[in-house]
């Protein structure tokens, strides 16, 4: 089972990535990638469709300038924005992705009224919102990727720790996707064993402040701007499990509506994805401490929203 056409709104690093793997996993008949550059997502797209009979997809790869070719989209996955420089947050990209994200959603609703849209662009929550606010699309239609690759650092950094491979490392990463993200240690097992058993206090706090700096730590080696393989592979986890159905439970941001305590906002929350998007918000038992790192990571989201 395959989508129609997949559109990735962006040809940047995260954009261009995204493109490739879609092709290469033949989630789809055609992959169009675009960006307002002239020449770029068309450059970019011929050289991937290229790289087809070396790699063995059939998924064709267009690039385009305007959105005439993403009519009837399946999917999009907006990475459209500009990136992190050294020092900065991911708020204080605000204004000027706020002005981006409304124009691509106010395009994807006119093209492909019936599409997911999955929002890669920072910051993540209040872009989800954004686009969900311009698109006038359901919650189930409009999702955020950031629980996948913050739980994908955290995973990453417990298997170097303990010297294991990454499959065995089962964990979620909930809250807003920055400095107030909240690794769910409770729900963290190495194959089975909870990591409280494996890994001491001490460091594990220690890899759980790493996963929150994350973002920042590729920034910072990067310093032109910030990380794009990991993200694409978050992304389209997400788009796999909605396009074939799977129905995954990944960590995701989802506008919420009562779950968790929380309303009115997109937060990180355990998500089923399947045909048609958000299928359910999965609600899990937290500890105390979980519960109020996970409404204080509400509450910056919130002050992030009030500021745009």
């Amino acid at each position: 089972m395959s989508a129609g056409k997949i559109t990735v709104v962006g040809a940047g690093h995260v954009g261009e990535v995204c493109a490739q793997r879609l092709a290469e996993k033949e989630l789809c008949r055609e992959v169009v990638l675009i960006d307002i550059v002239e020449g770029i997502p068309q450059g970019k797209g011929l050289d991937q469709w290229q790289s087809a009979p070396v790699e063995g997809f059939d998924t064709m790869v267009t690039g385009a300038n305007d959105y005439c070719p993403a009519e009837g989209s399946d999917l999009f996955i907006v990475t459209a924005g500009i990136a992190r420089k050294p020092g900065m947050s991911r708020d204080d990209l605000l204004r000027t992705n706020a002005g981006i994200v409304r124009s691509v959603s106010s395009e994807i609703a006119r093209v492909a009224p019936d599409a997911v849209v999955i929002v890669v662009s920072n910051p993540l929550d209040v872009m989800a919102y954004v686009a969900r606010e311009t698109t006038g699309f359901p919650r189930e239609r409009v999702i955020g990727m950031a629980g996948v690759l913050d739980t994908a650092r955290f995973r990453a950094f417990i298997a170097m720790e303990l010297d294991v491979s990454v499959e065995d490392i089962q964990a979620m990463v909930l809250g807003g996707h920055g400095d107030t993200m909240v690794p769910l240690v409770s729900y963290t097992s190495v194959s089975g064993i909870p990591v409280s058993r494996l890994v001491g206090r001490a460091r594990l706090d220690a890899i759980i402040e790493r996963t929150r700096n994350g973002g920042a730590e590729i920034v910072k080696h990067l310093k032109t701007g910030s990380a794009y393989y990991a993200p694409s592979a978050a992304a389209v986890q997400m788009a796999e499990s909605i396009v074939r159905d799977k129905r995954r439970i990944l960590p995701a941001a989802a506008y919420l509506e009562g779950e968790y305590g929380q309303q009115g906002i997109y937060l990180g929350v355990p998500c089923k994805l399947g045909e048609g998007g958000l299928m359910e918000v999965v609600e899990v038992e937290l500890t105390d401490s979980e519960s109020a790192a996970l409404a204080k990571s509400a509450d910056h989201v919130r002050a992030v929203m009030a500021s745009l």
